[in-house]
């Protein structure tokens, strides 16, 4: 049982840290996302898999509900904004001598280890 309250630990924390990001881009817009995009040579439209990597599968992962598929999203999410975002930072150290992405970093892997280890008992479907 103890395993079980880990995972569901694990997925209330990642998906309701990533549900906040997805909140924050409902309420402020996310137009920078396609201009980043874009100035990379992919269609600015691929902006609104934002919703689906930050609102759609944290909900997935919170509730239980394909948990792998919705962390895989997540990890699809993540290597996005670190692409997008966080490139230059990759190799870099923060103010305070932390990684400078460890952050995104965190999500990432979280999200990664939620693919491997499933959503465990307390979920709605694994």
């Amino acid at each position: 049982m103890h395993p079980d309250i880990g995972k569901l630990i694990l997925r209330l924390s990642l998906g309701g840290m990533m549900l906040l990001h997805g909140i924050a881009k409902l309420q402020h817009g996310m137009g920078w996302i396609g201009n980043s995009l874009a100035s990379h040579g992919l269609p600015s439209w691929f902006a609104y898999g934002v919703f689906i990597g930050e609102l759609l599968a944290p909900v997935m992962v919170i509730i239980g509900l394909y948990t792998r598929v919705g962390a895989g999203l997540m990890v699809i999410n993540m290597l996005f904004a670190i692409f997008l975002a966080h490139s230059g930072e990759i190799l870099a150290l923060g103010k305070y001598g932390g990684w400078a992405i460890e952050l995104q970093a965190f999500y990432l892997f979280t999200a990664l280890a939620l693919c491997f280890l499933g959503s465990g008992r307390f979920a709605l479907k694994n």
